[in-house]
């Protein structure tokens, strides 16, 4: 499976107000890992960027006077996205502009929100964490993911940090691996086997209500990702 972490910066908080794209950043997954595939771009807005903006992503109108158009770059974008699905922190904010810039560009035809399924993290987080604070911020401080880097935002910088926050919100599959060993590969004395000869174990077997939330948790898992989660397909 194909997903695409997508993030924007922009001139404001608006587009039906004027405001502009100015940066994109995108990171791969395939099959629950990142892959090395990236687009990036910056873009020239053909407007100014409003103050309270700058201050959030440092890029003045003087860093992006030279950068190209989104007509320049819309046919690479759309051949990187291809049909996967995109992940998305608050996806209604990203899609409306790049949606508006499709339109400037000559290309109404074409909505990402239509054409693109996709995954809103925002929202998934909600149902997570009600009631917590679920910013990229907070998600990462929450899922012990390091965002000291993060002095200013920056498209592709949030894109890495939202791929990492996504893995682990949806159970950090994207780190196991599901190999078999062949048999005999590894002997127990490799493995530091536990000699269970003897010993009286006790067995602590999960309660009805654990075994509901469980359960619960598992939903939401199949829910985001369309393969499943690990668990069900391993005990199919």
């Amino acid at each position: 499976m194909r997903q695409v972490v997508l993030d924007t910066e922009t001139t404001g908080l608006d587009w039906e107000h004027g405001h502009r794209v100015i940066e994109i950043g995108c990171i791969e997954i395939l099959n629950r890992r990142q892959t090395e595939n990236s687009f990036h771009c910056y873009l020239n807005p053909e407007r100014s960027v409003d103050e309270a903006a700058r201050e959030v992503h440092g890029l003045s109108d003087e860093d992006l006077a030279d950068k190209p158009f989104f007509r320049d770059i819309a046919g690479a974008f759309l051949g990187y996205l291809g049909d996967a699905e995109l992940v998305i922190h608050n996806a209604s904010f990203d899609l409306g502009f790049l949606d508006n810039e499709l339109e400037i560009a000559g290309m109404p035809e074409v909505s990402l929100a239509k054409s693109n399924q996709v995954m809103d993290t925002l929202i998934l987080a909600r149902q997570i964490h009600p009631g917590q604070r679920n910013s990229l911020d907070a998600l990462c401080k929450r899922y012990t993911i390091d965002n000291s880097k993060r002095e200013l935002h920056g498209a592709l910088l949030d894109a890495r940090l939202l791929a990492e926050v996504y893995l682990a919100m949806t159970g950090g599959q994207g780190a196991l691996s599901l190999e078999r060993s062949e048999p005999g590969q590894h002997a127990a004395e490799e493995r530091g086997a536990i000699d269970r000869d003897g010993l009286d174990l006790v067995v602590l077997r999960a309660t009805d209500a654990e075994l509901e939330q469980h359960e619960a948790q598992l939903d939401m898992i199949d829910a985001a990702c369309s393969e499943g989660s690990v668990w069900r397909r391993t005990q199919s």
